[in-house]
């Protein structure tokens, strides 16, 4: 059984901050679960370009409002607690945080090691 809280993840190296979100990622490759699983946060007014090549992810959004563009169909949808968006064929997205912060519960598959920073193209590597 693995038990962990948010306060044991906060100001460690699995506590990922940028100028545009905070990713603090709870569950990772070394849990040997196979998936990794991040309560995440992107900043109100922030426009993140991502586009995972080599993982699949799920957003589940708990708080906030904004909105998430797929870059190859221009389709945008808004995002609040309860909506989730799958990025399931690896889609390009942009992801907005209009009008306050977002938080999401994230789900990473194959598991992140917490480690990963975004590539130029928005990717993370491929897992070893």
């Amino acid at each position: 059984m693995i038990v962990k809280a948010l306060a044991d993840i906060l100001n460690t190296a699995a506590h990922v901050k940028g100028d545009n979100f905070e990713s603090r990622r709870i569950l990772l490759a070394g849990d040997g679960l196979g998936y990794s699983l991040h309560d995440t946060i992107c900043k109100k007014g922030a426009e993140q370009y991502m586009h995972y090549k080599n993982h699949v992810e799920a957003n589940y959004c708990i708080e906030g409002e904004g909105e998430v563009e797929n870059v190859a169909t221009g389709e945008v949808y808004p995002l609040a607690p309860g909506s989730i968006y799958v990025l399931d064929k690896n889609e390009a997205h942009i992801l907005r945080a209009t009008k306050s912060d977002l938080r999401f519960i994230c789900i990473f598959t194959p598991a992140l090691t917490g480690q990963e920073r975004h590539d130029a193209d928005g990717s993370y590597p491929a897992p070893e």
